[in-house]
Protein backbone atom coordinates (compact mmCIF):
# COMPACT_ATOMS: atom_id res chain seq x y z
CA UNK A 1 0.00 0.00 0.00
CA UNK A 2 2.57 2.14 0.64
CA UNK A 3 4.04 4.94 -1.32
CA UNK A 4 7.47 4.08 -1.66
CA UNK A 5 9.99 6.56 -3.64
CA UNK A 6 11.97 6.52 -6.85
CA UNK A 7 15.68 7.05 -6.77
CA UNK A 8 16.81 9.32 -9.41
CA UNK A 9 20.57 9.36 -9.41
CA UNK A 10 21.31 12.75 -8.06
CA UNK A 11 18.91 13.89 -5.35
CA UNK A 12 16.78 16.45 -7.08
CA UNK A 13 15.74 19.55 -5.67
CA UNK A 14 13.63 22.49 -6.87
CA UNK A 15 14.59 23.69 -10.09
CA UNK A 16 12.79 27.12 -9.84
CA UNK A 17 12.78 29.96 -6.86
CA UNK A 18 9.76 30.64 -5.81
CA UNK A 19 7.58 32.77 -3.15
CA UNK A 20 6.65 30.86 -0.12
CA UNK A 21 9.44 28.84 -0.34
CA UNK A 22 9.39 26.03 2.43
CA UNK A 23 13.29 25.37 3.17
CA UNK A 24 12.81 26.72 6.71
CA UNK A 25 9.94 24.67 8.11
CA UNK A 26 11.19 21.07 5.42
CA UNK A 27 12.47 19.82 8.01
CA UNK A 28 9.35 20.17 10.60
CA UNK A 29 6.73 19.40 7.86
CA UNK A 30 9.42 15.80 7.13
CA UNK A 31 8.87 15.03 10.75
CA UNK A 32 5.11 15.03 10.54
CA UNK A 33 4.85 12.65 7.04
CA UNK A 34 2.99 9.50 7.78
CA UNK A 35 5.01 6.68 7.43
CA UNK A 36 2.48 5.02 4.55
CA UNK A 37 0.34 6.62 2.61
CA UNK A 38 -0.97 6.02 -1.30
CA UNK A 39 -0.97 9.15 -3.45
CA UNK A 40 0.61 12.60 -2.44
CA UNK A 41 -1.40 15.50 -3.56
CA UNK A 42 0.46 19.20 -3.70
CA UNK A 43 -2.27 21.23 -5.46
CA UNK A 44 0.13 24.57 -4.59
CA UNK A 45 3.37 23.02 -6.42
CA UNK A 46 5.54 26.49 -6.38
CA UNK A 47 8.79 24.92 -6.41
CA UNK A 48 7.61 21.70 -4.81
CA UNK A 49 10.37 21.64 -2.18
CA UNK A 50 8.58 18.85 0.34
CA UNK A 51 7.78 16.46 -3.13
CA UNK A 52 11.01 16.28 -4.15
CA UNK A 53 12.37 15.62 -0.64
CA UNK A 54 9.82 12.36 -0.56
CA UNK A 55 9.87 11.82 -4.11
CA UNK A 56 6.40 9.48 -3.65
CA UNK A 57 5.82 6.89 -6.29
CA UNK A 58 2.77 8.44 -6.67
CA UNK A 59 1.85 11.83 -7.38
CA UNK A 60 -0.93 14.68 -8.35
CA UNK A 61 1.03 18.03 -8.50
CA UNK A 62 -1.14 20.98 -9.20
CA UNK A 63 -0.78 24.84 -9.94
CA UNK A 64 -2.56 27.85 -11.11
CA UNK A 65 -0.01 29.51 -12.79
CA UNK A 66 0.54 28.54 -16.17
CA UNK A 67 4.24 29.25 -16.49
CA UNK A 68 5.02 26.81 -13.71
CA UNK A 69 3.10 23.89 -15.03
CA UNK A 70 4.11 24.12 -18.51
CA UNK A 71 7.94 24.32 -17.08
CA UNK A 72 7.14 21.45 -14.95
CA UNK A 73 5.83 19.72 -18.01
CA UNK A 74 8.53 20.42 -20.25
CA UNK A 75 11.00 19.39 -17.15
CA UNK A 76 9.15 16.16 -17.11
CA UNK A 77 8.65 14.62 -20.86
CA UNK A 78 11.46 16.78 -23.11
CA UNK A 79 14.25 17.60 -20.69
CA UNK A 80 17.26 17.45 -23.31
CA UNK A 81 15.13 20.11 -25.59
CA UNK A 82 14.63 21.98 -22.65
CA UNK A 83 18.84 21.86 -21.84
CA UNK A 84 19.99 23.02 -25.24
CA UNK A 85 17.39 26.14 -25.26
CA UNK A 86 19.12 26.87 -22.04
CA UNK A 87 22.58 27.01 -22.69
CA UNK A 88 21.75 29.35 -25.36
CA UNK A 89 20.24 32.15 -22.55
CA UNK A 90 22.59 35.29 -21.83
CA UNK A 91 23.33 36.83 -18.18
CA UNK A 92 22.67 40.39 -19.87
CA UNK A 93 21.10 43.51 -18.88
CA UNK A 94 19.87 44.46 -22.68
CA UNK A 95 18.96 40.48 -23.46
CA UNK A 96 16.70 39.35 -20.22
CA UNK A 97 14.81 42.69 -21.08
CA UNK A 98 14.51 41.55 -24.81
CA UNK A 99 13.68 37.80 -23.69
CA UNK A 100 11.02 39.56 -20.82
CA UNK A 101 8.93 41.46 -23.75
CA UNK A 102 8.21 37.98 -25.48
CA UNK A 103 4.68 36.84 -25.41
CA UNK A 104 5.21 33.30 -23.74
CA UNK A 105 1.77 31.96 -25.31
CA UNK A 106 3.36 33.02 -28.53
CA UNK A 107 6.08 30.31 -27.73
CA UNK A 108 5.97 26.56 -28.25
CA UNK A 109 6.02 24.39 -24.85
CA UNK A 110 9.84 24.39 -24.63
CA UNK A 111 11.01 27.64 -25.56
CA UNK A 112 7.87 28.96 -23.15
CA UNK A 113 9.73 27.01 -19.88
CA UNK A 114 13.05 27.68 -21.18
CA UNK A 115 12.50 31.76 -21.08
CA UNK A 116 10.51 31.14 -17.57
CA UNK A 117 13.23 29.21 -16.20
CA UNK A 118 15.90 32.05 -17.61
CA UNK A 119 14.24 34.76 -16.22
CA UNK A 120 13.43 33.12 -13.04
CA UNK A 121 17.26 32.94 -12.45
CA UNK A 122 18.14 35.87 -13.86
CA UNK A 123 15.35 38.47 -12.76
CA UNK A 124 15.91 40.65 -9.10
CA UNK A 125 15.86 38.48 -6.02
CA UNK A 126 14.58 35.45 -8.12
CA UNK A 127 10.82 36.70 -7.66
CA UNK A 128 8.19 35.50 -9.75
CA UNK A 129 5.34 38.17 -10.22
CA UNK A 130 2.87 39.14 -12.68
CA UNK A 131 0.81 42.79 -13.16
CA UNK A 132 -2.95 42.48 -13.81
CA UNK A 133 -2.15 41.65 -17.50
CA UNK A 134 -0.78 38.48 -16.32
CA UNK A 135 2.75 39.74 -17.59
CA UNK A 136 6.11 39.58 -15.81
CA UNK A 137 7.14 42.20 -14.95
CA UNK A 138 10.37 41.96 -12.63
CA UNK A 139 13.50 44.02 -13.40
CA UNK A 140 16.83 42.48 -14.21
CA UNK A 141 18.81 40.87 -11.28
CA UNK A 142 22.03 41.74 -11.78
CA UNK A 143 23.38 38.72 -10.55
CA UNK A 144 27.61 37.55 -11.41
CA UNK A 145 26.94 34.11 -12.27
CA UNK A 146 23.51 32.76 -12.28
CA UNK A 147 23.10 28.94 -12.72
CA UNK A 148 20.76 29.03 -15.62
CA UNK A 149 21.11 25.50 -16.78
CA UNK A 150 21.56 23.42 -14.19
CA UNK A 151 21.78 20.40 -16.25
CA UNK A 152 22.28 17.46 -13.45
CA UNK A 153 19.59 18.59 -11.39
CA UNK A 154 16.93 19.38 -14.48
CA UNK A 155 17.37 15.43 -15.26
CA UNK A 156 17.22 14.22 -11.89
CA UNK A 157 14.03 16.54 -11.58
CA UNK A 158 12.91 14.94 -15.37
CA UNK A 159 13.80 11.43 -13.76
CA UNK A 160 11.36 12.31 -10.08
CA UNK A 161 8.60 13.41 -12.48
CA UNK A 162 8.86 10.52 -14.54
CA UNK A 163 4.80 8.99 -14.40
CA UNK A 164 3.80 11.93 -12.03
CA UNK A 165 -0.06 13.79 -13.12
CA UNK A 166 0.48 17.41 -13.34
CA UNK A 167 -2.13 19.69 -14.00
CA UNK A 168 -2.76 23.21 -14.35
CA UNK A 169 -5.51 23.60 -11.98
CA UNK A 170 -7.46 25.34 -8.81
CA UNK A 171 -6.50 23.62 -5.91
CA UNK A 172 -10.21 22.52 -5.32
CA UNK A 173 -10.41 20.25 -8.81
CA UNK A 174 -6.44 19.26 -8.21
CA UNK A 175 -7.71 17.40 -5.16
CA UNK A 176 -10.96 15.82 -6.82
CA UNK A 177 -9.59 12.61 -6.91
CA UNK A 178 -8.01 12.19 -3.37
CA UNK A 179 -9.53 9.18 -1.32
CA UNK A 180 -8.36 7.66 2.06
CA UNK A 181 -4.75 6.88 3.17
CA UNK A 182 -3.86 9.80 0.55
CA UNK A 183 -1.78 12.60 1.33
CA UNK A 184 -2.59 15.80 0.34
CA UNK A 185 -0.39 18.91 1.17
CA UNK A 186 -1.62 22.54 1.22
CA UNK A 187 0.66 25.64 0.84
CA UNK A 188 -1.24 28.25 -0.39
CA UNK A 189 -0.72 32.02 -0.78
CA UNK A 190 -0.48 32.99 3.37
CA UNK A 191 -3.16 35.53 4.73
CA UNK A 192 -2.04 38.15 6.06
CA UNK A 193 -2.89 40.14 9.16
CA UNK A 194 -2.25 43.86 7.56
CA UNK A 195 -5.28 45.20 5.19
CA UNK A 196 -2.35 47.12 4.33
CA UNK A 197 0.06 44.71 3.47
CA UNK A 198 1.27 44.11 -0.43
CA UNK A 199 0.24 41.06 -1.68
CA UNK A 200 2.83 39.60 -4.35
CA UNK A 201 1.23 37.80 -7.09
CA UNK A 202 2.17 35.11 -9.06
CA UNK A 203 -0.84 34.71 -10.47
CA UNK A 204 -3.57 37.37 -12.24
CA UNK A 205 -6.16 36.40 -9.58
CA UNK A 206 -5.61 37.32 -5.68
CA UNK A 207 -6.31 34.39 -2.30
CA UNK A 208 -8.47 36.22 -0.57
CA UNK A 209 -10.05 35.46 2.59
CA UNK A 210 -13.15 34.21 0.74
CA UNK A 211 -10.37 31.86 -1.00
CA UNK A 212 -9.28 31.01 2.80
CA UNK A 213 -12.57 29.64 3.47
CA UNK A 214 -13.44 27.37 0.74
CA UNK A 215 -9.63 25.98 1.35
CA UNK A 216 -10.61 25.29 5.23
CA UNK A 217 -13.98 23.47 3.83
CA UNK A 218 -11.68 21.30 1.29
CA UNK A 219 -9.71 20.64 4.04
CA UNK A 220 -12.56 19.41 6.19
CA UNK A 221 -14.11 17.41 3.28
CA UNK A 222 -10.66 15.55 2.59
CA UNK A 223 -10.72 14.72 6.41
CA UNK A 224 -13.98 13.23 6.10
CA UNK A 225 -12.98 11.47 3.30
CA UNK A 226 -10.31 10.26 5.52
CA UNK A 227 -6.99 11.76 3.83
CA UNK A 228 -3.93 12.04 5.48
CA UNK A 229 -3.54 16.25 5.47
CA UNK A 230 -1.12 18.69 5.79
CA UNK A 231 -1.33 22.70 5.74
CA UNK A 232 1.26 25.68 5.98
CA UNK A 233 0.03 29.08 6.80
CA UNK A 234 0.36 32.37 8.45
CA UNK A 235 -0.35 31.92 12.15
CA UNK A 236 -3.21 34.71 12.48
CA UNK A 237 -6.51 34.39 14.53
CA UNK A 238 -8.53 33.88 11.21
CA UNK A 239 -6.22 30.54 10.32
CA UNK A 240 -7.03 29.60 14.03
CA UNK A 241 -10.44 30.15 14.01
CA UNK A 242 -10.72 28.12 9.91
CA UNK A 243 -8.96 25.38 11.00
CA UNK A 244 -10.58 25.03 15.06
CA UNK A 245 -10.54 21.68 15.93
CA UNK A 246 -7.56 20.20 14.23
CA UNK A 247 -3.65 19.88 15.09
CA UNK A 248 -2.24 23.50 15.26
CA UNK A 249 1.39 23.06 14.99
CA UNK A 250 3.39 26.70 15.55
CA UNK A 251 6.82 27.47 14.17
CA UNK A 252 9.15 30.28 13.95
CA UNK A 253 10.71 31.43 10.60
CA UNK A 254 13.10 33.85 9.74
CA UNK A 255 11.70 37.02 7.05
CA UNK A 256 13.84 39.34 5.82
CA UNK A 257 13.06 43.29 6.74
CA UNK A 258 15.72 45.40 4.34
CA UNK A 259 16.26 44.59 0.55
CA UNK A 260 20.02 45.11 1.19
CA UNK A 261 22.81 42.37 1.71
CA UNK A 262 23.23 43.63 5.00
CA UNK A 263 19.40 43.04 5.67
CA UNK A 264 18.20 42.41 9.18
CA UNK A 265 15.88 39.68 9.79
CA UNK A 266 12.97 39.24 11.91
CA UNK A 267 11.02 36.21 13.58
CA UNK A 268 8.13 35.17 12.29
CA UNK A 269 5.30 32.60 13.19
CA UNK A 270 3.76 30.03 10.98
CA UNK A 271 1.59 27.78 11.63
CA UNK A 272 1.53 23.64 10.02
CA UNK A 273 -1.97 22.41 10.65
CA UNK A 274 -2.71 18.59 10.13
CA UNK A 275 -5.43 16.38 10.74
CA UNK A 276 -3.43 13.54 12.30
Amino acid sequence: MGSSPTTPTLKPKPFVKWAGGKTQILGRLLELIPQDFKTYYEPFLGGGALFFSLLPERAVLADRNEELINAYIVVRDRPRELIESLKKHRNEREYYYQIRSLDPSKLGPVERASRFIYLNKTCYNGLWRVNSKGEFNVPFGRYRRPNICNEENLLAVSQALKGKEILCEDFERAVASAGREDLVYFDPPYHSSSKTASFTKYVREDFPPSEQERLARIFRNLDRRGCYLILSNSDTPFIRDLYKGFRIIEVRTNRFINSKACSRKDSARELIITNF
